[in-house]
């Protein structure tokens, strides 16, 4: 068994199939294919809300199923939606349940991932419906209802500040992903994050190259992971793209 084996198992036996309505992978595994450092992301729809033991159970059962960054097994992103909740579309949608392991240490210490207004669903239903492939379940296209652009852009800007937050923390990721909000914004089109990064490097003065170029490389599997000799370049190459995201907003 694949490790989307495993994590699909898993949700059958804590969520039940008759309440599954079906499984679907986004992000890189339908933008370009799976790269080194890429999270397994599936979104997974079901027809009712969850409970607190079974949203602990989920947690529980990732921990022991999802890996570091960078390493096998992959990095497991597992966000779990109502169909009622999101079909039909209205903006903010709701998630039931999302497991990522940037919240590691956080879920050893005893915290459950709970249900609220989740934007970022905009932009993860729009990737699933573009992959078309469903893991379980009917077709994407029988079970979602298309985003309007606006709102992915609306939940794409929205995020922003808390990527800059983790600047620090999370520095490839947080680069990588804020040259795909440009990339969108400017060309309306969702790409895979090195795609992102070539658009924003062929648009950005030199001094703001390096700091992007090392992000996908390591992203594709290039280079190691240091930022220790870019840290300087760091916060000017992101508050630069920052300028360029509020630029094009439709609230600027």
């Amino acid at each position: 068994m694949t490790q989307t084996d495993d994590v699909i198992l898993l949700v059958r036996d804590v969520l039940g199939d008759a309440d599954l309505v079906g499984v679907y992978p986004h992000g890189s595994a339908v933008l370009g294919g799976l790269r080194p450092h890429s999270d397994l992301d599936l979104f997974v729809v079901v027809r009712r809300r969850t409970t607190a033991g079974q949203r602990q159970a989920l947690t529980d059962g990732l921990l022991a199923l999802s890996g570091a960054p960078g390493e096998p097994p992959r990095p497991v992103e597992l966000t779990v939606a109502v169909q009622g909740d999101i079909r039909p579309w209205t903006y903010p949608p709701r998630s039931e349940f999302q497991y990522g392991e940037w919240l590691r240490e956080a879920y050893l210490r005893g915290r459950t991932p709970e249900p609220g207004p989740d934007p970022d669903l905009a932009l993860l239903l729009t990737m699933v419906l573009r992959g078309r492939t469903a893991l379980l379940g009917p077709s994407p296209d029988h079970v979602l209802d298309p985003v309007p652009r606006e709102d992915v852009t609306r939940a794409m800007v929205a995020g922003v500040p808390d990527l800059i937050a983790e600047l620090d923390t999370d520095t490839r990721n947080v680069l990588l992903t804020l040259a795909r909000i440009w990339t969108t914004l400017a060309t309306g089109d969702i790409t895979s994050k090195d795609a992102a990064a070539d658009w924003v490097l062929a648009r950005v003065p030199a001094e703001h190259r390096p700091v992007l170029a090392r992000a996908r490389a390591v992203y594709l599997g290039l280079d190691e992971e240091r930022w220790d000799d870019l840290l300087p370049q760091v916060k000017p190459h992101a508050q630069y793209v920052v300028r360029e995201i509020e630029r094009l907003s439709p609230q600027a």
